[in-house]
């Protein structure tokens, strides 16, 4: 696995870039804080609507309507951000967050399944633009200071995993109905953080400017996706994506259906958040010194780790080091990912390329999360029997993925 590592030095503009990648971090701290609360309830709530009813194999489908949400918000948030500019984006991601949250929350009121999928289809909204705050770390840097500041980002999400979780035990059971707490709390954590996005100093979008005629033309879709590295970045992030959201969606009810309780589940899917962002700190750095394509090549080895030890029991212990590694194996496999990504295209470029990639991402993870609740609970006798169906159906996408990356690095040794 060979690519150019960057190893040119930061320029004074990253000042302006360093200063965006704080407020950034900031939004993916605490708006972000949502996410981990949203993904443990759904599936539990979701099951505690539908238990005996013939829809039962769909408990995590309000999880699914959050991914199903983003995916289909990525093909025209990007091209709005575009053109309104990214903290345009950004606050209208917030806002949805909001409403989202509100419907989700009177949907557990009315006992209504379906209002509880709407609210989670606008949640998905916020999910979108909440995926843009990567990109949007890039705007303003230089190319050797790109990858730091993807991982800068990302790692904002670990105060996020620290908080989300610890967050949703205080409030989770703060009212006879089971979860309407956590939701009243993502309120008003979308009402404050947005706040935030005044500190952005980001380019203005292209609204009400006039065309540049001599300005080269834009890729379409067919061209975008004959350039191999983009072919690469959107499959290797995919999978990791993916994969980590078939195996995190059926966690928590696997945890309880094995016998442990909702404070435990809450605790691995802390920890589970945790190791996706963790290593964000030096993910960068290490994408810098080694190049993109190995690290993304050691996601996809540590997320086979984690299907391998998920199968190997189903003590506590097993939940956690598989729930750990699944999250490195995803910040390697993904911030890799991105960063291949976004060397690929020009400015004029990026609503279209970056739009298409998250539509295509999140379309896979929305299949993986559906897949997610009918393996778990309609694939075998018991949760044990689920759960091993959970893990061995990320084969298939690894070797897609690992195939994927040697197939570019033939094509990398055979330029050169």
């Amino acid at each position: 696995m060979t690519d150019i590592p960057a190893t040119l030095p930061e320029t004074d503009t990253d000042a302006r870039a360093r200063r965006n990648v704080l407020v950034l971090v900031g939004a993916q701290a605490f708006l972000g804080a949502q996410m981990p609360m949203i993904f443990t309830i759904g599936g539990l709530a979701g099951q505690g609507m539908t238990r005996g009813t013939a829809i039962a194999c769909l408990a995590t489908l309000p999880i699914s309507m959050i991914v199903f949400g983003s995916m289909t918000t990525a093909p025209w948030m990007s091209p709005l951000m575009q053109q309104r500019g990214r903290r345009f984006g950004f606050f209208v991601g917030a806002t949805a967050g909001a409403i989202g949250a509100a419907v989700a929350a009177l949907g557990l009121y009315v006992g209504s399944f379906l209002i509880l999928l709407t609210g989670s289809y606008l949640t998905g909204i916020y999910m979108s633009a909440q995926g843009f705050y990567r990109f949007a770390a890039t705007d303003t840097a230089s190319e050797s200071y790109r990858p730091k500041a993807i991982s800068y980002v990302m790692a904002g999400g670990l105060v996020s995993a620290l908080f989300g979780p610890q967050l949703n035990k205080l409030v989770q059971d703060a009212f006879v109905i089971p979860f309407l707490g956590s939701y009243l709390a993502v309120i008003g954590l979308n009402l404050f953080g947005m706040l935030l996005f005044f500190g952005l100093d980001l380019p203005k979008g292209t609204r009400g400017t006039v065309p540049n005629p001599n300005a080269p033309r834009p890729r379409n879709r067919g061209e975008i996706l004959r350039d191999p590295k983009v072919i690469v970045a959107i499959i290797v992030g995919m999978v990791s994506y993916a994969l980590m959201n078939l195996v995190m969606t059926s966690t928590p009810l696997a945890i309880v259906g094995c016998g442990f309780t909702k404070g435990n589940a809450a605790d691995v899917v802390s920890a589970h958040v945790v190791a996706m962002f963790l290593p964000s700190f030096f993910t960068g750095h290490l994408i810098a010194r080694f190049g993109t394509q190995r690290i993304m090549f050691i996601g996809l080895v540590i997320l086979l780790g984690a299907g391998l030890v998920a199968l190997s029991g189903v003590t506590l212990a097993n939940f956690f080091g598989a729930l750990v590694l699944l999250g490195v194996g995803w910040n390697f496999g993904f911030i890799g990912a991105t960063t291949m990504l976004s060397g690929t295209h020009e400015p004029h470029e990026r609503g279209l390329v970056q739009g298409l990639n998250d539509m295509i991402v999140f379309g896979m993870v929305t299949v993986a999360s559906l897949a997610s609740g009918g393996l778990m609970n309609c694939s075998g006798g018991s949760p044990v029997q689920g759960w091993d169906m959970v893990n061995l159906a990320m084969a298939p996408m690894l070797v897609l993925a690992g195939g994927a990356l040697i197939w570019l690095a033939m094509k990398d040794r055979q330029t050169a």
